[in-house]
Order: structure tokens, then sequence, then C-alpha cells
């Protein structure tokens, strides 16, 4: 029988990959930034995302990129809510990237399906606000914390430190609610204080980090992993960020999570066909 992943009102097999749609209402997101800001424009992007094939909505009101200033709660749920309200029947799994705790406690009043946060629920009051609820929940490891992440690297092989922070972390989730393990998504924290070269590494040893058999979510979309690679802008960085995310999957990714959704399903399509055997 193929493992499940309960994601708020809806449940996916993990037979496949799932595919995640960024949408970043924010004027600062490093690569899409001002791009869906404004709400209407937000909402048209998670249509088109849905009509290209999209399995879950991803949608940020605060940016993480490298010098990027923090904003208020009242801020981010300016940003935030009136896009849940236009799409919380929209037929997708909506997901909200956040790590503030007061901020998961209004996405889940409004049922949200899934909560990402790349603090991991640590910081104070996070796991007593996700435990009851029904979400997803995406523990994302990141070493330092969202003020130094960019100048702070793991000492030890982070592969192994990814493993205990996750261990400890889950094991905090499963003293709070017993049946959360089905509901939680483990992600590496591609470029969260991380070098280059760990980045890749972590890519290379993912199934590793399959810590209590938890699926596996990587997101390198357009990330300066990718550029430094092929020495390409954002804008220029399409083909070579569907491919980590392809190579990924093979390597045991369950969910990525990405700018560019029609070109990522349709590879994943041709990815299946050859481990099928398709003949047509």
């Amino acid at each position: 029988m193929d493992k499940k992943f309960q994601c708020g009102r809806f449940e996916f097999s993990l037979d496949r990959p799932i595919v995640m749609g960024i949408i970043n209402v924010t004027p600062d997101s490093f690569s899409d930034g001002g791009d869906y800001y404004s709400i209407d424009s937000a909402i048209e992007r998670a249509h088109n995302m849905i009509n290209e094939g999209v399995d879950i909505l991803d949608i940020g009101g605060e940016s993480s990129r490298p010098g990027s200033d923090r904003i208020s709660s009242s801020e981010e749920l300016k940003r935030l809510l009136p896009v849940i309200e236009s799409l919380k029947d929209c037929g997708v799994p909506l997901s909200i990237d956040t790590y503030k705790p007061d901020i998961m406690k209004h996405a889940i009043d409004m049922n949200v399906d899934m909560i990402n946060d790349i603090c991991g629920f640590t910081r104070a009051g996070a796991l007593e606000v996700v435990a009851p609820s029904n979400c997803g929940l995406c523990v994302m490891y990141m070493n330092g914390d969202i003020s130094n992440m960019h100048d702070c690297f793991p000492k030890m092989d982070v592969v192994e430190e990814s493993k205990i922070f996750f261990t400890k972390q889950l094991n905090n989730l499963l003293t709070c609610s017993p049946s959360i393990k089905n509901r939680v998504v483990l992600d590496p924290g591609l470029g969260f204080g991380k070098t280059i070269e760990q980045n890749y590494y972590m890519i290379n040893h993912l199934e590793e980090l399959r810590v209590f058999s938890c699926p596996l979510m990587v997101g390198v979309s357009r990330k300066s992993m990718i550029g430094k690679i092929v020495d390409r802008s954002v804008t220029d960085r399409l083909c070579s960020s569907v491919s980590c995310a392809l190579i990924s999957v093979m390597y045991g990714a369950n969910i990525v999570r990405v700018h560019d959704v029609a070109e990522t399903v349709d590879s994943l399509k041709i990815l299946s066909a050859i481990k099928q055997g398709i003949f047509l």
C-alpha cells in the first residue's frame, strides 16, 4: 500500500512526485518579488498554476532572501489573508510559508491545508499552534537563524546535522500529537545556511534524511546555488532549475517546490513514462 501524506482537507499518495507552486505576495523576494504583490495578480497566478497542473499552492507574505527586511505580523497578514480568502475553495491545497506562530494560527483558522515553516517550528508557541490542526507541516532545516543563516554554515557533516535536527523536531511534534507523523514533510533547506557544495551534497544524500520515513521536499527553483553553477541570472535559470528538481526526485524527493509549474509537471511526466516503460 502506498504511503499517504495528509495535507489538511486533502490526501496525497506518494507514488508520484508532488509539485508545489510558489506565489510570493511580496515586493522583494529574490526571484518573483513584486510580480504578484497585488492581490489580483497573485490570484491570477494561482489559477494559472492550477491550470498547469500544480498540486499545492505555497503562498508567502515575507521574503527570506539575503538582506531582506523583517516585517510585522500585521503587514504579513495584510498581504496573505485576502489571497487565502479568494483561493480557499480553488480545488488544490493551500500552503502558507511563514515562521510566525500568530500567522500560523490565523491561517489554520481559515482552513489552510499546510504550514511551511523555514524555522522548522522552533519558535516559541509554533508546535502548540500546529499540533491540534490537521494541516500538513513542512519542517525545514535552517543552519543558524533568520538573521545570520547566510553567514553561518554547518561545521560538521551537513547531512548528519540535518538528521539530528529532524529527529529532535519530529520527537517534539509527536509529543504534542502522536498522530502527527503522516502530516509531516522534511525539507533540507537548500540555500538556508549552507555552502554551495553542501547544498549539492545534500541532494546526493537525500534518502539519508528520510527520518521516521517522512516524505522529503526540495526547493531549488532559481536559487543562487543554481546560478553559481550555470552562471546565469535569476530570470534565466529555467532549464537548470527544472533539471535540478527532476534530479532531486530521482534521488528521493517526494515534493518539489518550484516557480515554473508547467515545465516541471511536463518533465516529471517524462520521468514517470521512462520509469514505467510505457509503450504507446
